[in-house]
């Protein structure tokens, strides 16, 4: 069985960072980088207005933790864990055991392994803390950066779907979706 992030004791840190449940003073530092063009390009919803993502930042406390640097909100992380498709008679053994991560980081601070770093304590704590069973994440296949991170992480290129995302601009995108399964992660530490 699945703990939730409430459950867990925060804030966790790695050599440079400090991660934690956001809470709602996070908000307009998350707005400052979620609402840059190029950040803003690849994420689901568009940050473009402060008093509307302030307004809304309550309803993502449950599932985003914040990437600190020294104090500083560099970055925020998903982290939703979600039942799997299971048949009928099993539903109550496969409840909770997915996670569906996410990630964004500040611009300013890319190329400095920030968002690695983060990203692999993220899977430590959906594996070690949470108990899920299997991690995924999923990106637009233009989204570089992202799939890039996804394989450095150790996980799998598992779906390569074709123009099946339509993004703001009116295209059709090709996806991406990766996975790491528990016994994977264990059996490479």
């Amino acid at each position: 069985m699945s703990r939730s992030l409430a459950d867990l004791d925060w804030p966790t840190t790695t050599e440079r960072l400090s991660l934690r449940p956001a809470e709602p003073r996070d908000a307009l530092p998350t707005f400052a980088f979620r609402s840059m063009p190029a950040v803003a390009e690849w994420l689901t919803s568009l940050t473009s207005d402060q008093d509307t993502w302030v307004e809304g930042f309550g309803g993502r406390l449950g599932d985003t933790l914040v990437i600190e640097k020294d104090g500083v909100v560099i970055g925020d992380l998903m982290l939703r864990v979600e039942d799997p498709w299971s048949q009928t008679e099993v539903r109550a053994q496969a409840a909770g055991t997915v996670a569906e991560i996410g990630y964004v980081l500040d611009p300013t601070y890319a190329g400095q392994g920030y968002a690695t770093e983060a990203a692999c304590e993220l899977l430590r704590i959906c594996f070690e803390e949470v108990g899920v069973r299997r991690v995924i994440a999923q990106c637009f296949a233009d989204n570089t950066a992202s799939w890039r991170l996804m394989e450095r992480l150790g996980m799998r290129r598992e779906q390569h779907t074709k123009q099946d995302s339509l993004h703001r601009n009116g295209q059709w995108l090709d996806g991406m979706m990766y996975a790491l399964l528990a016994d994977e992660w264990h059996a490479a530490r």
